[in-house]
């Protein structure tokens, strides 16, 4: 694995002139809007991209942003991969690897979700301080690479407290209503039973969604920070869960995009 990081690195510094971020951030369902406030310098689609996955899902455009946000250097995923398409965790992942060798320090993540809690409402923001696995596996499953991270990485602040601190006091000042809260990664792709929806609120998450746990293990594994944003498009509440479609999850988040949108933004320009 360590021969394709590096050979992608290269791959991707040849094609983006030494381009060196510090922020990466990974963009979920109907969220691609982000990287229309990257004052963007260099694009590249992931088919042009050796080792990495092609995003099959709609919503998905597959491409990688170069550019300025906030005032900071950053590379955007402007669609991400799942498990659920038929890779290896290894190459969900894989992505986030390469931004570590590239220099990445901070991981910013977004989701479309479903909302188990009964205080939320569709379009709820919720910042994500703390997550449950329930994939059928992890991808630190395997040999261990020391040169990549611990065996056994530390989890106990997967979701940087500094940083969800931060977007609080960003969206105070801006008006906008957020959340705190657990995010449940299972591996779809059906949305989940009412039964389902019942099991994960009480064993402690708050949404639900197919994404982004693994994605953060690996950042930790890297030693890397991570901020990470839910929006609720669908309520999966007990009693009254709802019927849901892909379509509907991307108009919601599409509706709400411009408001997490302005917290990344901000909360990159005042990380120091």
């Amino acid at each position: 694995m360590l021969e394709q990081i590096k050979f992608t690195t290269q791959s991707i510094l040849s094609k983006t002139n030494n381009f060196k971020p510090q922020f990466g951030i990974i963009l979920g369902t109907g969220l691609g809007g982000l990287v229309n406030e990257i004052k963007a310098e260099f694009s590249i689609p992931y088919s042009q991209i050796p080792n990495f996955p092609v995003s099959t899902v709609e919503g998905h455009s597959g491409t990688l942003i170069f550019g300025e946000l906030g005032g900071k250097k950053v590379m955007a995923m402007q669609g991400r991969f799942h498990f659920y398409e038929g890779y290896t965790m290894q190459q969900v992942t894989f992505p986030v690897r390469v931004m570590k060798e590239l220099g990445i320090h901070t991981l910013i993540v977004s989701n479309a979700s479903g909302g188990m809690n009964p205080a939320f409402e569709v379009g709820e923001l919720m910042l994500i301080n703390d997550h449950i696995n329930l994939f059928s596996t992890n991808p630190l499953i395997g040999k261990n690479i020391t040169e990549l991270g611990p065996r056994f990485p530390d989890m106990s602040e997967a979701y940087k407290k500094e940083y969800i601190e931060l977007a609080l006091k960003i969206a105070k000042e801006n008006n906008i209503k957020v959340s705190q809260g657990v995010y449940a990664g299972l591996s779809g792709p059906c949305f989940e039973t009412p039964a389902e929806y019942r099991y994960i609120w009480r064993i402690g998450a708050d949404v639900v969604g197919m994404s982004t746990v693994p994605e953060v293990i690996v950042a930790k594994h890297s030693g890397m920070n991570c901020f990470g944003i839910s929006i609720v498009t669908d309520l999966g509440v007990e009693g009254s869960v709802q019927n849901v479609s892909h379509e509907e999850v991307q108009h919601i988040a599409k509706a709400q995009e411009p408001k997490m949108s302005l917290i990344v933004k901000e909360l990159i320009r005042q990380i120091n």
